[in-house]
């Protein structure tokens, strides 16, 4: 075995000639070798004897190459002529001879300029490969014995100074350098297969003892004979560290873009980050956001946050955490949700990263002596060798901070790593912001729709109530769809649904405006057609308060229901608001045939309304068009479905369960408006439970109305109410015999509360005097003030009713 290293004073062999003659001392042929006569075309009967100055070209160039001969120059290019007379570029090559006596002869060698020229290039190439080129080459015989190696493997100081030739790879290569058992099996492979194995990624120490993983590209190619044999193996490997780390980084980056902020959830958005860094990056990754991220937009103080990086009151939460040495309780650590302390303390370098925006890198000599104090390297145990905290900023705002750390892996962070880290968290505070803002703009609009939408509706004795509310935007969840539930006087109840143009928070706005509105004219006792006229005039003075804003919100349409349980008739109007359904105890579905009349904001409009009976068990079910209608599905259509749906709803169904029947079987997928169901369900009021006597217009009939109600209480079991109530009785009829008129009617209601109403034919309003001293009169009704829980007055078109509620012993 032989070793055949070459250094930069080695001269490769010169190759063998195409052609051969051989020259005597006067400079004629003496001898003609085939490959002569194959390149000139001359048989050596021809050329034999003859002078070799007759075979160039130009037979005046003998003169010339005889002296540059002489001088010593036996090698260069030269034109022969072959025989038909064509000229010959060749390279040719001297040597001088000396026979046994004595006499001198010349060697002369040719080879044609185009085997010369790839000569030419195949000496360059192995000059390269085994003095110049910056990869480690290998020659391994098929035992897998090291045959010789390039200049660039010596210098590499593995085997320098050894001897390594003859030897295996597992005989010289230093302890924890690469998996050896790998190595050989790759070179058995290509032994058996005759097939190439390139850029195969091997990673190893060439340093022992070294924390640092270095990688290795690595081809080991066939070397064969002529006869194809594969006679030993070449390895080229090259340091392609920097390359795989960059690739690492690249994989790492584009997996934090597709991973990291993927929701508006901050708990999520931190996990991710956590999940992302561990283990590709680091061992350990803690996430810490300051506690105002998660508040409502405003700090411990109520004020709005800082738009410097430095908040008033830090206070780090812990968002997440992943990998090796995360939070133990019984170690101290800090679990997800739990306020870090150790992070917040004075001196605590998080508080740094966190005002000053910079980057902390420590790492062995550097973290020693940090780890051993707590409050300098929070989280670095014995094992941990890198420790790097990054401050999470976005908008120059300070948001948290993230906390890798290495323990298990042998690498350092690097000032590479310490970019890509930035890079990463600087995206997550992105997302982290937007899942702030999203959060605090979230919280805000539910705020409103709160305020905006009835949270619990009423529960009179009457009516059954149950209701559903889907805006369209989930993000703000406002809209304009509203419903109500309004308890009026004399147990009558009024159901109210409207749909204002347009979504968001200016259609929630109007709505919000127009809902008080209903409540307000609500009592006033006013009939449903009444109420939408004065709502007609209040919407148009909305869209006047708008100005050029008037496209905005463009009108509204509402359906307002009052039904009273004494008389088991509901009244109802609408103003351009669907046709409510009326489910029958027995399954049938019927929607009312009540005029549609023309949307709020008109003006000018006279609105009709219809009066319906209700028997008790009956659904009346209210709802806006966004339930029916959507780009796939006219409101005919969706009409038709509600019916169906309706007709297999089993008469047991709470309205709750209707509510959700209807949404979730006629809800179109995707819906782009905003939709409100309200169901109710009917009952009147017991027969024994309310009572009506005829008054004549005579003063001398109180004491009979005051009898009356005194056995009416008595039946009822309430005689400890009879005091009272028969004082407001008196005061109520006394009132109408002086200022009403024929008829009169007295009825008393037990509900929840005792209500007593008396009719008259008259129109005047009541109101509350304050008499002096020495009036006789004035005090009936501020008396009843005084008596009653509540009071008031309804109108309808022969009269007026005043009524005094009371409230009963539970």
């Amino acid at each position: 075995m032989h070793d055949i290293t070459f250094d930069d004073r080695d001269e490769l062999p010169e190759p063998g000639g195409e052609a051969e003659a051989l020259l005597d001392a006067r400079g004629r042929v003496a001898a003609w070798g085939p490959g002569a006569e194959t390149l000139l075309g001359h048989p050596a009967r021809e050329v034999l004897g003859r002078r070799a100055g007759d075979l160039l070209h130009d037979p005046a160039e003998a003169a010339r190459l005889a002296r540059r001969w002489d001088a010593g120059a036996r090698e260069g290019p030269l034109t022969l002529r072959r025989r038909g007379g064509e000229p010959v570029e060749v390279q040719v090559w001297v040597r001088s001879l000396t026979t046994a006596d004595g006499e001198q002869r010349w060697l002369v060698q040719a080879a044609g300029a185009q085997s010369y020229r790839t000569f030419e290039f195949g000496r360059a190439l192995l000059q390269g490969l085994f003095t110049d080129i910056p990869f480690h080459i290998d020659l391994f015989d098929t035992r897998q014995r090291f045959i010789a190696q390039n200049l660039a493997q010596r210098r590499a100081g593995v085997f320098r100074d050894a001897e390594y030739s003859g030897h295996t790879m597992r005989e010289m290569a230093p302890p924890g350098l690469l998996d050896l058992d790998a190595l050989e099996e790759r070179q058995r492979r290509v032994l058996e297969t005759g097939e190439a194995l390139l850029d195969t990624e091997v990673v190893g120490h060439p340093v022992p003892g070294s924390p640092d993983d270095y990688v290795w590209s690595e081809s080991i190619l066939p070397l064969r004979d002529p006869s194809g044999t594969v006679i030993a193996l070449a390895h080229v490997v090259s340091d392609v560290t920097h390359r795989v780390r960059s690739r690492e980084r690249l994989v790492l980056a584009n997996a934090a873009g597709t991973r990291i902020g993927t929701t508006l959830d901050l708990w999520q958005t931190a996990r991710e980050l956590a999940e992302v860094a561990v283990p590709r990056f680091a061992d350990t990754c803690h996430v810490d956001l300051l506690d105002t991220v998660f508040s409502d937009g405003t700090d411990a103080d109520g004020r709005e946050p800082a738009d410097d990086a430095r908040p008033r009151h830090p206070l780090l939460r812990r968002a997440a955490s992943d990998g090796v040495a995360t939070a133990d309780p019984a170690a101290g650590g800090v679990r997800v949700g739990d306020l870090d302390t150790v992070a917040t303390a004075p001196g605590s370098p998080f508080l740094d990263a966190v005002a000053e925006g910079g980057s902390v890198l420590l790492a062995d000599e550097e973290l020693r002596p940090a780890a051993a104090d707590p409050r300098r390297a929070p989280g670095a145990g014995p094992d941990v060798h890198s420790w790097l905290l990054v401050p999470m900023l976005a908008r120059g705002v300070a948001l948290g901070t993230a906390l890798f750390m290495r323990s298990r892996s042998h690498r350092r962070f690097e000032p590479e790593d310490v970019l890509l880290a930035e890079q990463i968290v600087t995206r997550t505070a992105v997302c982290v912001d937007n899942a702030s803002r999203y959060h605090r703009e979230r919280t805000t609009a539910r705020t409103l729709r709160r305020s905006l939408l009835p949270q619990r509706l009423p529960s009179p004795s009457a009516v059954r109530t149950a209701s559903r509310y889907l805006p369209a935007s989930e993000h703000t969840g406002l809209g304009g769809d509203w419903f109500d539930v309004i308890p009026l006087s004399g147990a009558r109840v009024a159901l109210v649904v409207g749909d204002v143009v347009g979504h968001g928070l200016q259609s929630a706005v109007t709505m919000g405006r127009l809902r008080g509105a209903v409540r307000t004219l609500a009592d006033l006792d006013l009939s449903p057609a009444e109420l939408l006229a004065h709502l007609d005039d209040q919407m148009n003075r909305f869209l006047d308060e708008r100005g050029d804003e008037v496209s905005l919100v463009t009108g509204a349409t509402c359906l307002y229901a009052v039904y009273d349980p004494v008389s088991r008739r509901c009244q109802l109007a609408r103003a351009g608001h669907p046709a409510p359904a009326v489910v029958s105890a027995d399954g049938a579905v019927d929607f009312v045939d009540l005029p549609g009349g023309p949307p709020l904001g008109l003006g000018g409009v006279v609105f009709e309304e219809r009066e319906i009976a209700l028997a008790d068990g009956d659904l009346l079910v209210l709802y806006t068009d966004g339930l029916l209608e959507s780009r796939a599905q006219d409101f005919d259509t969706g009409l038709r479905r509600m019916r169906a749906t309706l007709s297999r709803t089993p008469a047991s169904a709470t309205p709750q369960e209707v509510c959700d029947t209807l949404v979730g079987e006629l809800l179109p997928p995707g819906h782009q408006d905003d939709v409100a169901v309200l169901v109710a369900r009917m009952s009147g009021l017991a027969p024994d439970s309310h009572v009506t006597w005829a008054i004549e217009a005579q003063e001398r009939l109180v004491g009979r109305a005051r009898e009356l109600t005194a056995r009416q209480l008595a039946r009822w079991g309430l005689a400890e109410e009879s005091f009272t109530t028969e004082l407001i009785v008196s005061e109520l009829v006394t009132n109408a015999l002086r200022y009403g008129g024929a008829p009169i009617a007295l009825r008393l209601i037990r509900d929840r509360s005792l209500i007593c109403e008396v009719s008259d034919g008259s129109s005047t309003s009541p109101h509350v005097r304050h008499a002096r001293d020495t009036d006789e009169g004035g005090r009936g009704l501020y008396l009843i003030t005084q008596l009653a829980q509540n009071w008031g007055t309804r109108y309808n078109a022969r009269g007026k009713t005043i009524w005094a509620e009371q409230s009963l012993p539970r």
